[in-house]
C-alpha cells in the first residue's frame, strides 16, 4: 500500500507545482510534464527491451550451473550464514546459490549480470511463497540487499570520472566503498530488526564483521598500488571473475554429461517472459518520477533544504550534490545524468562533483528494483520493503556526506 499512496503522491504533488508554476505565467509547463510522461513510458518499454536479451543470456547460464548441480553446491557453502540471514527459506534450497550470484555481480558492479540472477532468485522465493500477491520476508531482505548496493568496483562511475578529466579519477574510490558498506549493513540491521532476527548469533554476526573485514581489506589492497594499476585490476577482476563462473557451469555440466546447449535454451525461454512481465511496472514508476522532475518539485525541494541549511548556520555545499541522492532511489539514469551534470557545473574535481559520484556510487535505485523485481512475479503487496529500502538509502546518503566532508 505504501507504494500506492507515494505513486499518487507524485502525480498530485506534480499537478499541484503545475497550477502554480501557470499561475505565475508558465504557460508551457503542462506541456513539459505531458512529453516528460511519454519519454518516460517510452524509456521504460526500451529499458525492458533492452534487458531482454541479457536475461536471455544470464537466465540460460544459470540453468546450466543448475542442471550441473553448482548452484545447489553453492547453496550448501552459504546455508549456514543465509540461513541465519533469511530463516524462512528451506536449508540448502537452490535459492540461495541464486542469492549468491547476484549479490556477487552486484559487488562487482555487473549490472547485466545482476537483474536477471535477481529475478531468478524471486522467482524461486516466490515457489515457496504461500501467499502469492504478498512479499514474503526473505524477498524483502534480499529486495534491502540490492537496493542498498553494496558495490566493491564502481567501474562506471571511475570511468565517467576518467572521461571528464579528473585528475584522479580513483580518488572516490575508497570514499564509495565505504558510504555503500555502511548503507548495506544498515539495510540488513534495519530489515532484521523489523523481522525480528537475532543478529548476534554467530554465524551471522561473524559473516557481517567478515563482510566488513573484507572490505576493510580491500581498501588497503588498493590503496598500495597507483591510478592506473587500480583502474586495470579492477576491470580486469571483475570481467574474469564473471567468465570463470561461466566456464564453471559450462566445465562441470559437461563433465556430468549434462546437454549444455540444451539446458541453456531452457533456461533462456524464461528471459522474453520475464521483460514482457515488468514492463508495465516500469512505465508507472518512471512515469511517476518523470512528472515529479518535470513540475519543478523537485528544485523547490533542493532550495527549501539549502534555504534551512542556511538558517542552521551550517556549511551548504552538500546540497547542489542532493538532486542526485534525491533521483537515485526513482532512477539510475536520471540520477547518472544529474551526476554528470553536477560534475560539468561545478567541475568534476570539486566538492559537490565528488560527492555526486559518492551518492551515485552509494546506494542503488530502490523503486526501480522493487518494481521490476516485485513485478516479475506478480508481488502486489510490499509490505515493510520499501520502507527498509528507503532507510537504508538515508544511511547512505548521511554515510556519503559525512565521508566527503573528511576525504575532501
Amino acid at each position: 500500500m505504501a507504494l500506492n499512496y507515494i505513486w499518487v503522491g507524485f502525480f498530485l504533488i506534480a499537478f499541484v507545482f503545475g497550477i502554480i508554476s501557470l499561475l505565475m505565467g508558465d504557460t508551457t509547463i503542462f506541456e513539459k510534464m505531458m512529453n516528460s510522461t511519454f519519454d518516460s513510458s517510452k524509456n521504460a518499454f526500451t529499458t525492458s527491451i533492452g534487458l531482454t536479451g541479457v536475461l536471455t543470456l544470464w537466465l540460460g547460464i544459470m540453468k546450466i550451473g543448475e542442471k550441473a548441480g553448482v548452484v545447489n553446491v553453492l547453496a550448501r557453502m552459504l546455508s549456514p550464514f543465509f540461513s541465519k540471514l533469511f530463516p524462512d527459506i528451506p536449508k540448502n534450497h537452490p535459492v540461495m546459490g541464486s542469492i549468491f550470484m547476484n549479490i556477487a555481480s552486484n559487488m562487482l558492479g555487473l549490472d547485466n549480470a545482476a537483474t536477471p540472477t535477481g529475478l531468478k532468485a524471486m522467482a524461486q522465493m516466490q515457489e515457496l511463497n504461500t501467499k502469492k500477491d504478498t512479499a514474503t520476508n526473505p524477498m524483502i531482505m534480499f529486495l534491502v540487499l540490492n537496493t542498498s548496493g553494496l558495490t566493491l568496483i564502481p567501474t562506471t562511475i571511475l570511468g565517467y570520472r576518467s572521461m571528464n578529466g579528473a585528475a584522479q579519477p580513483m580518488d572516490v574510490f575508497i570514499p564509495i566503498l565505504l558510504a555503500t558498506t555502511v548503507a548495506t549493513i544498515a539495510g540488513i540491521l534495519i530489515t532484521a530488526a523489523w523481522q525480528r532476527i537475532n543478529i548476534f548469533q554467530p554465524t551471522l554476526f561473524l559473516g557481517l564483521v567478515g563482510i566488513i573485514g573484507f572490505v576493510g581489506l580491500l581498501i588497503w589492497g588498493f590503496g598500495q598500488m597507483d591510478k592506473q594499476m587500480t583502474n586495470t585490476v579492477s576491470s580486469v577482476a571483475s570481467n574474469l571473475i564473471v567468465m570463470s563462473i561461466i566456464m564453471l557451469f559450462i566445465v562441470v555440466a559437461l563433465l556430468r554429461k549434462v546437454n549444455v546447449y540444451d539446458a541453456f535454451i531452457e533456461g533462456a525461454k524464461d528471459g522474453f517472459q520475464t521483460a514482457v512481465r515488468i514492463i508495465p511496472y516500469l512505465v508507472a514508476i518512471l512515469v511517476a518520477v518523470g512528472v515529479f522532475r518535470a513540475s519543478g518539485a523537485m528544485d523547490l525541494l533542493i532550495q527549501g533544504i539549502k534555504w534551512c541549511v542556511e538558517q542552521c548556520g551550517l556549511d551548504t555545499r552538500f546540497v547542489d550534490a542532493l538532486p542526485t541522492a534525491f533521483m537515485k532511489p526513482l532512477s539510475g539514469s536520471g540520477a547518472r545524468g544529474l551526476m554528470l551534470e553536477s560534475m560539468k557545473t561545478f567541475g568534476v574535481d570539486s566538492f559537490v562533483g565528488r560527492l555526486s559520484c559518492i551518492f551515485q556510487g552509494s546506494t542503488d535505485t530502490t523503486f526501480y528494483i522493487l518494481a521490476v523485481y516485485f513485478g516479475s512475479i506478480g508481488i502486489r503487496y510490499t509490505r515493510h520493503a520499501l520502507a527498509c529500502g528507503l532507510l537504508a538509502d538515508l544511511a547512505g546518503v548521511i554515510a556519503a556526506i559525512t565521508i566527503c566532508y573528511i576525504f575532501f
